[in-house]
This record gives C-alpha cells, sequence and structure tokens, in this order.
C-alpha cells in the first residue's frame, strides 16, 4: 500500500546513467498534483520522451530504449509495470533506483518491492462507499482551515459502480417475494395495502413441485417469518420471473432504489462533486462487465501523453480485463483509496510464469472445454502470489472471450495476474465493439512503438522464472456423470462407459443390469409414430442457466448446430423434453441476432423463461405411457443437461442417469435420443430422404462461431451497454442529490456519516507521542486473519452494532447488513473483532468478547474499548504468526484505529494488512525471531510502554517496558522511509489532507 523504494536519494547506477537525476531529501511534502505525463519536466526519465509517428500531438515515454536486448527480453506484463515506474518517477514516492529494479526482475522476484501507480481505480459500491466517504470528510476538513474544499479530488481517474446492493425481490415462488418484501418495506404492513409497484403477485407460479423445498413447498402464497437482509439469497432463487415482463423488473428496480435511496444519493453527489469520479447507477451491469466492455481503454491519454491502461480493483473479478492486455489487480480498499490518492501501492515484484499455447483446439471441444483444461492445468501448478503470461502460436486461436474468462479464473488456480498481451486479436476485437478507427490506430502505433504489442512472427523471446505448456490438441470435451458431477467421460469413450455403468454393482456409478437385459427395448407410442426406448435413452434434454452460459461462444456452438442440424433434415422426437431457460434476456438477445433462435425453437428448445428451471427438479412429470414403458424394461433412462449439479433421480424419479454437458452437446444427444452412441462414427440420425447424418457434418467450425460472434453479437452487446450507460435510466436521473461542495451530513442517517479521521487534524503534525501505560484489548494466537477482525455478513441482534441501530428506533428486519452499512463508521467499529470464531486468549474461549481491566469484567470488544478511550488510555494487540492473513478489507485496519489501537505486537504479518494498519496510523510492531508472547512470559494484563524516536529508521529496534518490570525489543516494521512518514502524518489520510492546508 504504502510505496517501497530504497531509504535515501543517491545517484542512480551507470545502466540509467542517461536519466542521472539527484533527487532531494524526504520532507513530507509532493506536488499535490499526481506525478503524471503532464509534468514530466520533473521527471528525470524526461529523454525517454518521444512523439507518436502518425499523431505528432501524442507524446510518450519510449521505455523501449531503455535498456535495449535487455528490455526486449522483459515479459509483457513486467513491461506496463515498468512504464508506470517510469511515467510516476518523482525521486520521492517513486525513484530511479525502483526502475532499475523492475528492469533486473528476475534476480529482484519475491524479494524487492517497487511501488506502482495505476492508470485508475474501479470500485464496486460497498467498497467505494467509505472511500468516498473519506474524500467528503477531507473536504470538511480543508474547509475548516480556509481553504478551497474543491480542490480536493481523487487524482486517479475512479469509477464506482453500484452493483452490490441489488436484491432479486420478485420471483417464481409468492412465497420468497413476500419475504423479500416484508423484509425491505414494512413486515405489519397486508399486501394488499402496498402499491403495485411494490407488490408480488398474488398468484404461485411454484405450482407445489414436489422438489422446492422450504417456502414453496406448498406452492400457496403464506407469508414466513424469515427474514432477509442484504446479500443474502431468496427462498427460493430458482423460480426467477422471466426478465421480458417489464411489471416484475420495474417492481424490483423501485424497491432496490427505495431500499439504497441514502447511499445512491450519495454517490449520485460524488458523481457531481469530484472531479475524476464516474459513478455507474444500478441496473447497468456487474462491476467487471461493465469494467471489461464499457470502462476498458487499453491505451489511456492524459493531456497529450499516452500510457498503458491499468486498473486497481476492489472486485475479485478485476483480473478478467487481464484477457484484454490491461494489467488489472484485486485490491483491498484502503489501497485503493491510496492510489486514488495518488499513493502507490507496495507491490512485491513477482515472479512471471511463461504459459506457451501450443496447438489447435480439436473439433467437438467448445470454449468451456478450452477453459476449464487450462484452468485444471494451471491449478495443477504452484502459482500463488505469482504472474501468468501466455504467448505462443497457439495464443491467436483464444477469442477475447476465452482469455478474459480464463483470465477471469485467477482465484481458481492462485494466481495474481494471468496477462495476455495485445495482439491482432486483441485489436479486431475493440474494431468489433465500435472503438473509433482513428483512435485504435493511434493504439496499435504507441503499442508497437514500446513494444507492447504481440507480433505472431517475432523472434525475441521473453525470459520467464518458469515456462508451463498447454497443447490445445490434448483438449477434450468432457461430460460428467450419470450420477455424480465429479465424474469426468471423454465424449470419445462416452458409449464404451454407459455400457459399463450398466454392468457396474450399484453405486456411485453403476445400475447392475444383467448382461441379459441390457439389450432390452420398449415399444411406445408417441403422436401417431410408435418408438423404441432402451437403456440410455434421452428422455430430458436442458440447455439451462448456469456457468456455461457466461460465454457467448459455446451457446452460439448450440445455435449454429441446431441451424444446421434443421437444415440436414434432422428432428428431435417428440416424446424428449427439450427446453432453453437462459441465464439473461442477453443470451436471447444474441441468438436472435445471429438468426439461430429459430432454429433452437423448431427442434424443440424454445425459451421457457430466465432461471434455473431443471437443475433443482422442476421437471414436469413425464407423460404416463413413457413412465410405464421405462419401468416394464427396468430401464437406465437418461437426461442431459448444461448445468453445473445433478445426483441420481433428481429431475425425474424415474430418470437414473444425468449427465451434465456444454450446450451444444446437450443439443446433439438430443438429437441422437440415446447417449450410448459415438458421436465420432455413429451417425446422429437419418433425414428424409434416408440419408445417415453425422455430428461432424453438422458441427460448426470455431471459425464460424467465432466470427458470428465477433461480427454480430459482440457489437450488439457493446452498443447496448454504452446506450445504457449513456443515457442511464430514469430513476437514477430523477433521483435527487445535493448540488453543495460540502456534503450535508444528515445526523441522523444510520447509512452515511462523517468518520472521525481528521478531528485531529492540525497543519503540520505533532511529534510522535510515547505509548504510555497501555492496555491490552486483545491477545491473539496465530493466523488471526482479516475475517476475524473486520465487520462483515448480517448483525447480529446481541451485538454492539445492533444496539447502536435499536437506540436510533429501527428494528432488527431494518438492520440489514455490515456490507451496506460500510459507510458508517459507528456501525463498523460496533462490528470489528465481532466475530464469534475469534479466540481472545484473555477470556479463553471464542466470541467477540474481552476483559476490561481496570474493572476485570468482561464485555464486548466495542463497550472495552470506548471505556478505554473515555480514561484515554491507549490500546494494543498482541498476535501470533500471519496476523491479517486472508483477503485485504479496509475496516480491518481502521476499526482497530478507530478503536483506540495505538500498536500491533506481533510475531509476524501478512504484508497487505501490516501495511494497511501503516496507512491508517497503527505501528506494526514484531518481536524479535524466535520470541512470542508465550516465551517473553507476557500474561496480557501488564501495561506496555515504549517511546517512539522522532528519527524512527524502518526495521529499527524499540524497548518495551512492562509495568511487571518486564522489557523486551520488537522491531518497528516499517518497510522504508515513506511508511514512516506517513505513520508520522497518522496515515495516509491525514497526509494528503495536509498537502491542502
Amino acid at each position: 500500500m504504502a510505496t517501497a523504494g530504497s531509504g535515501g536519494d543517491g545517484e542512480t547506477s551507470s545502466d540509467l546513467s542517461a536519466g542521472r537525476h539527484k533527487g532531494g531529501a524526504w520532507h513530507g511534502q509532493v506536488d499535490k498534483k499526481r506525478m503524471t505525463s503532464a509534468n514530466v519536466k520533473e521527471n528525470p526519465f524526461k529523454y525517454l520522451v518521444e512523439t507518436l509517428d502518425c499523431s505528432p500531438d501524442k507524446n510518450f515515454f519510449n521505455i523501449s530504449k531503455l535498456e535495449g536486448l535487455e528490455y526486449d527480453a522483459l515479459p509483457f506484463c513486467i513491461r506496463v509495470v515498468l512504464e508506470a515506474v517510469i511515467r510516476n518517477c518523482d525521486g520521492v514516492l517513486v525513484k530511479q533506483d525502483d526502475a532499475k529494479k523492475v528492469l533486473k526482475w528476475k534476480t529482484n522476484c519475491e524479494c524487492q518491492e517497487i511501488p506502482f501507480l495505476p492508470a485508475r481505480v474501479i470500485l464496486q459500491d460497498f467498497t467505494g462507499i467509505p472511500a468516498m466517504v473519506d474524500f467528503a470528510a477531507m473536504r470538511d476538513a480543508v474547509k475548516k482551515f480556509d481553504r478551497d474544499p474543491k480542490l480536493v479530488n481523487p487524482v486517479c481517474p475512479t469509477d464506482l459502480i453500484a452493483d452490490h446492493s441489488l436484491q432479486l425481490d420478485f420471483t417464481k415462488c409468492s412465497a420468497a417475494q413476500t419475504v423479500s418484501i416484508t423484509s425491505s418495506i414494512d413486515s405489519h404492513r397486508s399486501a394488499s395495502k402496498i402499491s403495485p409497484a411494490k407488490s408480488a403477485g398474488a398468484k404461485p407460479y411454484c405450482r407445489g413441485q414436489s422438489s422446492c423445498k422450504g417456502a414453496c413447498d406448498s406452492g400457496t402464497s403464506s407469508r414466513s417469518s424469515r427474514e432477509q437482509i442484504e446479500n443474502t439469497p431468496m427462498l427460493c432463487p430458482f423460480h426467477l420471473q422471466p426478465i421480458p415482463e417489464p411489471e416484475a423488473a420495474l417492481k424490483s428496480l423501485e424497491i432496490e432504489f427505495n431500499r439504497n435511496k441514502e447511499r445512491l444519493q450519495f454517490f449520485k453527489w460524488c458523481s457531481k462533486a469530484f472531479k475524476n469520479v464516474t459513478v455507474i447507477p444500478p441496473e447497468t451491469g456487474i462491476v467487471h462487465q461493465v469494467n471489461l466492455e464499457y470502462l476498458s481503454r487499453l491505451v489511456m491519454e492524459d493531456k497529450g501523453f499516452l500510457y498503458p491502461d491499468s486498473v486497481l480493483g476492489t472486485d475479485s473479478h478485476t483480473t478478467m480485463v487481464n484477457g484484454l492486455g490491461i494489467l488489472g489487480l484485486g485490491v483491498g480498499g484502503i489501497e485503493s483509496e491510496a492510489a486514488m490518492l495518488g499513493i502507490p501501492i507496495t507491490l512485491t515484484i513477482p515472479e512471471i510464469i511463461g504459459c506457451e499455447v501450443t496447438g489447435s483446439v480439436p473439433e467437438l471441444s467448445t470454449s468451456i472445454d478450452v477453459v476449464l483444461s487450462i484452468t485444471k492445468h494451471l491449478r495443477q501448478a504452484d502459482l500463488a502470489g505469482r504472474f501468468v503470461e501466455f504467448f505462443g502460436e497457439g495464443l491467436s486461436q483464444l477469442s477475447v472471450v476465452d482469455r478474459t474468462t480464463i483470465a477471469n479464473m485467477c482465484p481458481e488456480y492462485g494466481a495474481t495476474v494471468a496477462f495476455f498481451p495485445v495482439d491482432q486479436v486483441t485489436l479486431s476485437h475493440l474494431k468489433q465493439t465500435g472503438v473509433d478507427p482513428h483512435r485504435i490506430k493511434i493504439f496499435e502505433a504507441y503499442l508497437k512503438a514500446v513494444k507492447l504489442l504481440r507480433e505472431e512472427n517475432s523472434t525475441i523471446t521473453q525470459r520467464y522464472s518458469k515456462v508451463l505448456e498447454i497443447n490445445l490438441n490434448t483438449i477434450v470435451p468432457y461430460v460428467s456423470g450419470p450420477k455424480r458431477p465429479q465424474d469426468r467421460v471423454s465424449v470419445t469413450d462416452m458409449k464404451k462407459d454407459f455400457e459399463a455403468c450398466l454392468s457396474e454393482k450399484v453405486g456411485m456409478r453403476g445400475f447392475q443390469i444383467p448382461a441379459e437385459r441390457q439389450k432390452v427395448e420398449v415399444p411406445v407410442t408417441c403422436g401417431r409414430s410408435e418408438y423404441m426406448l432402451s437403456h440410455g435413452c434421452v428422455l430430458i434434454a436442458a440447455v439451462i442457466s448456469c456457468t456455461n452460459n457466461c460465454n457467448p461462444s459455446v451457446m452460439l456452438t448450440a445455435g449454429l448446430l441446431a441451424k444446421k442440424a434443421a437444415e440436414a433434415g434432422l428432428k428431435v422426437k417428440p416424446y424428449i423434453r427439450t427446453s432453453l431457460s437462459p441465464g439473461s434476456g442477453t443470451v436471447t438477445h444474441y441468438l436472435t441476432a445471429s438468426g439461430v433462435l429459430p432454429f433452437l425453437n423448431q427442434l424443440g428448445f424454445d425459451i421457457i423463461g430466465y432461471g434455473c428451471s431443471r437443475c433443482v427438479g422442476n421437471t414436469n412429470p413425464l407423460p404416463e405411457e413413457i413412465v410405464s414403458a421405462i419401468k416394464e424394461g427396468d430401464l437406465v433412462a437418461c437426461g442431459v443437461f448444461s448445468g453445473n449439479k445433478h445426483f441420481e433421480g433428481s429431475r425425474c424419479s424415474c430418470i437414473r442417469a444425468n449427465y451434465l454437458a456444454s450446450p451444444p452437446l446437450v443439443v446433439a444427444y438430443a438429437l441422437a435420443g440415446t447417449v450410448n452412441i459415438d458421436l465420432q462414427t455413429d451417425a446422429l440420425g437419418v433425414n428424409s430422404r434416408g440419408e445417415e447424418v453425422f455430428l461432424r457434418d453438422i458441427w460448426p467450425s470455431r471459425e464460424e462461431v467465432l466470427q458470428v460472434e465477433e461480427n454480430l453479437v459482440i457489437p450488439s452487446m457493446f452498443k447496448e451497454l454504452k446506450m445504457k450507460i449513456e443515457k442511464q435510466n430514469t430513476r437514477w436521473n430523477l433521483l435527487d442529490a445535493p448540488d453543495s461542495t460540502l456534503f450535508p451530513w444528515d445526523f441522523r442517517s444510520t447509512y452515511i456519516r462523517s468518520p472521525p479521521f481528521f478531528n485531529r487534524l492540525e497543519k503540520a503534525p505533532a511529534p510522535l507521542p510515547a505509548i504510555e501505560r497501555a492496555h491490552v484489548l486483545l491477545y491473539l494466537g496465530d493466523s488471526v486473519t482479516t475475517d476475524h477482525i473486520s465487520p462483515a455478513g448480517s448483525i447480529s441482534r446481541t451485538s454492539p452494532a445492533a444496539k447502536y441501530l435499536s437506540q436510533r428506533n429501527l428494528a432488527p428486519r431494518e438492520f440489514n447488513s455490515y456490507g451496506a452499512r460500510r459507510g458508517n463508521d459507528a456501525v463498523m467499529t460496533r462490528g470489528t473483532f465481532a466475530n464469534m470464531k475469534l479466540f481472545n486468549k484473555l477470556v479463553g474461549k471464542t466470541g467477540p468478547k474481552t476483559i476490561y481491566f481496570p474493572s476485570g469484567q468482561m464485555m464486548d470488544v466495542f463497550e472495552a474499548a470506548d471505556l478505554y478511550q473515555k480514561s484515554d488510555i491507549p490500546l494494543i494487540i498482541l498476535a501470533g504468526k500471519k496476523y491479517g492473513s486472508g483477503n485485504s478489507r479496509d475496516w480491518a485496519a481502521k476499526g482497530p484505529f478507530l478503536l483506540g489501537v495505538r500498536a500491533v505486537i506481533a510475531e509476524s504479518y501478512e504484508n497487505i494488512h501490516k501495511d494497511q494498519l501503516v496507512g491508517i496510523g497503527i505501528a506494526p510492531l514484531q518481536f524479535l525471531p524466535g520470541q512470542n508472547a508465550e516465551s517473553l512470559s507476557l500474561s496480557g494484563k501488564e501495561q506496555y510502554s515504549l517511546s517512539i524516536p522522532a528519527k524512527l529508521v524502518p526495521g529499527e529496534s524499540l524497548e518495551v517496558k512492562t509495568n511487571t518490570g518486564k522489557i523486551f525489543q520488537v522491531i518497528a516494521a516499517f518497510n522504508n522511509d515513506a511508511e514512516v512518514t506517513f505513520y508520522k502524518h497518522g496515515g495516509i489520510l491525514s497526509y494528503v489532507a495536509r498537502k491542502y492546508l
């Protein structure tokens, strides 16, 4: 979070001598503007600035001329980091020596840290609201000193997407509708008294299917006592109203705006009051999709200077943009807030694993097969904390959608980044998304000039820490079944495997059908025709809403396959129940735009709704004659689904074998009418002319699918999203928001509150006071995570946060969640260390309790901290190894600070959390190697005192004294002089605020 540079500002080494510059000493002051290309005159690397040949008004840092051949061997992702270091070099936060570290990354990986400033920041609403509340409070603080509050703005372009607050209020299950509405409006009001825009339909849709448990069992609309909170699933999420029904969508939208009105008004004020802030309103899209489809620039421009797009995001899907050649990193709230303030984050130079892609994708393999195979391959490698970069001749086989999906799977295989360099596939994609051709020409010229464009026939090879190889030829399409999703079967082995399952004993896979009964056939009459049912006959074929539908190419493959099958004269047998229930109306949009939907309908794959209709067993009963035939022959009948879960008999008790398959294979098996078939050698069927038709005859080529996707689907999707964002929506446009420079805080609000971070702000930081006679708030063991520290989830009715809300006349059903109230420090502070699994050695059992030593009472952590603060008694925390591990959480540092914690003494820290402690103003102290609280015989009941020298040095030893006479040494675990400076200022927020005074 804080910058990591060398301790001093000496001259650069000889290999950077062309840009030799001697920086000044650290004085705690930096130019108020972010050090970007706009103030290049002060940059020691200004000799690298060039003009773009095709556009003389565009300048850039030509980093490719820095080290010649050594630069050419750098991985593309590290070149982006190097450019950011050079462009933002100011000799203070970013130093010349940092550029050398990046150039020598292979010898410095995992042992050196560098500062990194992104091109932009992206926030989702739950992490964005505390950051914007801090900025609003900073304006108040600046105004108190008679300075212009309009100067306070994020210096890094920031996009905030309001997407995490959405709840599903209207479903096909009227019971679920009722619960959701009563929890957010008034559980005591009758449905008849609720306005039409706020009420659920009275008619139940569930029809009491036996498979739908809980609130839907009876199919009635009786009320349930179960309450809903923000970010919790509805009681029955599998019966959603179809999206095309405008009434349901409008009802949900109205409730969402009413429920979140305070926060949305604050966001709208932010969009008007702050420069460099864009708010994407609700109903637009989820954060990572909006980032990918609308916000990503590829190449940024600042006052005529070009530089690569890069982004820090507070969403785990931020890495998705790596598939576009944009360096995207997922970070916590404090890191993103620091970047917004122009403070670099600390980036440990990673190992970079090269992933060489060779070969070509085999026939029958879909994009889902490619993505899952690559993900599985990477999961088997040790990639934790590493960057992965893809290269090789097979890379051009992967579309941008494939690439972004693979990059999005970073958490699955543990990598920090999964980077696909920009190439012609990327540029072609940009053309299809409606980017101005002139801009693309400039992008291409710039990327070529700085050697950030991957050339197909380049003879230069990048150096990596290690190289993995993925041969696309080895990717085989699979189905899963017949009873468990983890049992994968190659499509080429399907016939042989099914026949083996018939013979195996009843168990995880077997059905134990006697050999003499395995060839049995039972006639059935459907309509005016007679058909023969046998083992393996397909009776249900459903393309349902699930993760398989997230990649348009897979659904398009299914649609094109249906088109070719219909044109070849194939039909699906009328007794097979076929259906199509996409995840959203977007799927319908591109199936219609590509012209394949009528052919899916022709084969019986009609759209039945926009939600899971089959994966929880919501299958209408099969015709009695079919059921009788199955029982007569004791047949192992099959269902084939493009879902993500199944189990024996889950859809229909008479269907014993269930297979998961990609959407096109669902269509293929429906056409075949059986799973007991070798799709490579056996015919799917016979057309009206008596000709056999094989799957290979109608399977669309990958090139055909990608062409339809790029030429029809992607342009229409991007055009629709762009119109939606730029025109916004009526409710957002009509939403009232203040026009003031300062935010008019409402003291009655329980969602938005001015935080106290600037209450004691002075023009200059006071000398650091000694920590005298501090009590231990918590005595913790090893591996205390940010989940133990940070408030999250629902608000317990017995918690201090609940007491606070109750005192403000809120009923428990109105408490909402900690996520929804992240803009109220009073709620969040009361939820800090409120985790029921927290083990405090002072208490000796799990729970959010501690001892208030002046009285010896056991009480809630917040209540004890509040009493200590009222008595001006400082607090510390004793901890073991890896304190603060887990996900990065801003309130894991902010909460303890507001509780009055002045220092943490731990055996070791998670680096990110340690940086966050520094950034908020808490001293991270570390026991000497081999020592801990137990070895020093500390009970936690003592009082602790230590002095912090005015000229504190990173890593300096400090002496701690207890009131029992024990003295021991600790290490001041600061990384560098910059972190020490932030700490002396009382944290980054105070440090930046003083720049405006």
